[in-house]
């Protein structure tokens, strides 16, 4: 009578921690590639994987020799299919991380700079500004940069650095101006650069009925600690952005209240991280 020996499996709570880890990690990745052509790729990958595997345990070696050539240039497959996804991946750690923002490693980086020159935008221009727009149906895309000025972003448009005013920013989104199209960056109190091309998000949970002035701010906010103010060109209504989450319809008062909170918040963070 054949005996079979006796497995005894022994875990760590390390062991545990790992397993929880990649679990994280997989469910990081899936709501990524969720709803995406990405998500197709992946599943085909997947199962040349476990067919791999399989064909590897009932030792069919000629079908194993040749997948598993496959798998061994997988890694470079995967960088080269999935590079959006993996950008995005990478820039959700990057805005997630303790040393990112105005923390330790801005705090290294910028030691010798006056905080004294730091100035603070001005809220009542933006908002005269947007709701100017706002009353003569005039589209706008106002990006309020927080810990960085989006360098990347601004060079897709025109550099301006021209200091913040109502009557500046109504003119750039004038409708026969030809810095109307895209969006606007500004970063303590000037008008960094205007006609920015801005990443759309392709989140497929964003109703159909908004339009890319929107999905551009939702997409910018989903990878950057930026804020987005929208004035939409259908209806006038005025919109803001922020880390990948939308409000619509806002009056004044409440702009300003929103605006108010994205600077005290700013001014915890550094506290926060010290």
């Amino acid at each position: 009578m054949l005996e079979l020996p006796l497995l005894f499996l022994s875990i760590r709570w390390l062991d545990m921690v790992d397993i929880f880890l990649v679990a994280v990690l997989l469910y990081q990745l899936y709501k990524l590639v969720k709803g995406t052509v990405a998500i197709r790729i992946f599943l085909g990958i997947l199962a040349i994987y476990l067919i791999w595997k399989l064909v590897s345990a009932l030792s069919m070696e000629l079908l194993s020799e040749i997948l598993g050539q496959f798998i061994g240039v997988g890694v470079l497959a995967l960088i080269i299919v999935f590079q959006q996804e993996i950008r995005r991946f990478l820039l959700l750690l990057g805005s997630q991380s303790p040393f990112a923002g105005a923390g330790i490693l801005n705090k290294i980086v910028n030691w010798t700079r006056d905080a004294g020159a730091e100035e603070d935008n001005d809220h009542t221009a933006i908002i005269r500004a947007c709701f100017n727009l706002s009353r003569n149906k005039m589209g706008a895309l106002i990006v309020i940069a927080t810990n960085t000025e989006l360098k990347y972003h601004a060079s897709t448009g025109d550099q301006l650095d021209a200091k913040l005013s109502a009557p500046l920013l109504e003119s750039i989104f004038f409708k026969n101006s030809p810095l109307h199209d895209g969006g606007a960056i500004i970063y303590r109190n000037r008008i960094k650069a205007a006609r920015c091309i801005l990443p759309v998000s392709d989140n497929p949970d964003i109703p159909s009925d908004l339009g890319l002035r929107h999905r551009a701010a939702l997409g910018l906010t989903e990878s950057s600690s930026a804020f987005a103010i929208i004035v939409s060109e259908e209806n006038g209504k005025v919109s803001i952005a922020n880390d990948g989450k939308l409000k619509a319809d806002l009056s004044m008062e409440e702009l300003r209240k929103e605006l108010t909170k994205l600077e005290k918040d700013q001014e915890v963070k550094p506290q926060a991280d010290s």
